[in-house]
C-alpha cells in the first residue's frame, strides 16, 4: 500500500534556508577553489544558453528543490529555473524534476552541487517512505532521529517529513529524553517529581523516558511522561507493552526503537506502538539517482 502525501507539505522554514545557504558556500568553495571551475571556464563559451532538464533515474520521492535557487543564487542568478514536480511527490524513472535554462557554462558550475544536494536528501525521502508504506494503516508514525549530518540536521529531517515521516526532537534543547545512560547516572531518588519539575519549568516541553526491559515499564508509567521509548524490545513484548499501556495510562505514547530494519517495521507497527524511530533513515539513505539531460 502506497502513502499518499499529507494535504500539508512539510515547510522549508526560515532556519533550513539558512542552514542551507551556509552549505552551498560551503559546497561551491570547495569546488571551486581558489581557481573556480578551470574546464567550463577555458572549454565553453560564455555567451552559449542551453536548457537542461534534472531527470529521474530511479523511482522514490524528492525532496530540496528549494535549495536549487539558492545554488543558483551564488553562481549565476540570471540562470531560470522551473520546478516541474514538488517536493514530497513521488517520482518515476524518466520524469522532470525541473528545468534550467541560461549560460552553459555557469549551469555546468552548478551542476554537481546541486545534484548532491537533490540525490542526498531524496535518498533520504525515498528510504522514509519506503518504512512509511509498510506501517500504512496501523497507528503507528515513523520518526527520524538525532543520526544527521552534521549541519544537515534541519534539511535531512524536512526531507524525512517529504517521504512522510515525522520528526523526533530537532535537538538536545526542545525535549527532555531520559536515556539508560541519565537513569543509571541519576542520583535523584524520585524521578517522578523531577517530571513534574520539568513541566512546570519548561511549559509544553515533551519528556521521553527510555526503557530496556520490560519489568520497567510499570514503572515510568507512573511518572507520567509523554513517550516511553521501548529499545530494543521483540515485537512480543511491544504487544505487552500496549496492553499494559493502555490499562493503566492510556496518555502516554509508545515508541519503539533500536534495530528496526525495513524487514521488521511492519510487525513492529503491528504491535500497536504508536511511534517508530528509525536512525536509517537519515544516516544510511543512499542516495536517489537523479540527473542532467540536456535539451537537443
Amino acid at each position: 500500500m502506497s502513502v499518499p502525501f499529507p494535504a500539508n507539505r512539510p515547510e522549508f522554514t526560515p532556519a533550513a534556508r539558512q542552514a542551507a545557504e551556509q552549505l552551498v558556500t560551503m559546497a561551491l568553495a570547495e569546488d571551486f577553489g581558489e581557481r573556480g571551475d578551470v574546464t567550463s571556464t577555458l572549454f565553453i563559451d560564455p555567451a552559449r544558453q542551453g536548457q537542461v532538464d534534472i531527470g529521474v533515474r530511479k523511482p522514490g520521492a524528492l525532496a530540496g528543490l528549494p535549495i536549487v535557487p539558492l545554488v543558483l543564487q551564488q553562481v549565476e542568478s540570471s540562470i531560470e529555473w522551473t520546478p516541474r514536480i514538488e517536493d514530497g511527490d513521488r517520482i518515476q524513472p524518466s520524469q522532470v524534476v525541473g528545468t534550467l535554462s541560461g549560460p552553459v557554462q555557469k549551469i555546468l558550475m552548478a551542476e554537481r552541487t546541486i545534484l548532491n544536494f537533490l540525490t542526498h536528501l531524496s535518498g533520504v525521502a525515498t528510504l522514509t517512505s519506503r518504512y512509511a508504506d509498510l506501517v500504512a494503516g496501523t497507528q503507528a508514525r515513523i520518526l527520524d532521529t538525532r543520526k544527521t549530518l552534521p549541519g544537515y540536521r534541519l534539511l535531512e529531517k524536512y526531507a524525512v517529513c517529504c517521504g512522510g515521516g515525522e520528526n523526533h526532537r530537532m535537538g538536545l534543547y526542545d525535549a527532555v529524553m531520559l536515556k539508560d545512560n541519565h537513569l543509571a547516572s541519576m542520583t535523584h531518588s524520585h524521578p517522578e517529581q523531577i517530571v513534574a519539575d520539568v513541566r512546570a519549568r519548561y511549559e509544553g516541553i515533551q519528556i521521553i523516558v527510555e526503557v530496556d526491559r520490560f519489568e520497567q515499564i510499570e514503572t515510568v508509567l507512573g511518572w507520567q511522561p509523554d513517550v516511553i521509548l521501548l529499545d530494543n524490545m521483540p515485537p512480543d513484548e511491544l504487544l505487552k507493552a500496549v496492553q499494559l499501556r493502555d490499562r493503566q495510562a492510556s496518555g502516554v505514547q509508545l515508541e519503539a526503537s533500536g534495530g528496526i530494519t525495513l524487514q521488521t517495521v511492519a510487525e513492529v507497527a503491528q504491535s500497536g506502538v504508536d511511534r517508530i524511530s528509525v536512525g536509517e533513515i537519515t544516516h544510511s539513505a543512499p542516495s536517489l539517482d537523479l540527473g542532467f539531460d540536456w535539451h537537443a
